[in-house]
């Protein structure tokens, strides 16, 4: 955990979100402002910086497992979704915790932008 990551401090609890899953390494939580009517950010509980960062082979089979949850949850798999993560400030990552945003619940444009 980083002490002054905001992902770190919403898993402490320090923070409330409104969680849609959680198991023993994941945290799916809504984003606070949502880019289309569902937004919800997938995240690692353990602090890796960038989809680079990650050391640990298990950790992108559990995020995708986590994402295949919301999608479950949310029951969004036939209209679709959009996964989306970012890697660096350049490529408009805020938040230095990796983090997959699940977007779906209109119809998304084809381009990202």
């Amino acid at each position: 955990m980083e002490e002054n990551c905001i992902f770190c401090k919403i898993i402490k609890g320090e923070i409330p979100s409104d969680k849609v899953y959680e198991d023993e390494n994941i945290l799916a939580f809504k984003d606070i402002n949502p880019a289309a009517p569902i937004h919800v950010l997938v995240i690692p509980k353990k602090h890796v910086e960038n989809i680079l960062s990650i050391e640990d082979e298990n950790m992108l089979k559990e995020l995708y497992d986590g994402v295949k949850k919301v999608v479950q949850i949310l029951n969004i798999k036939e209209s679709g979704f959009r996964i989306i993560t970012n890697c660096g400030k350049d490529a408009g990552q805020e938040v230095m915790h990796l983090h997959f945003h699940v977007l779906a619940g209109e119809k998304l444009g084809e381009k990202i932008k």
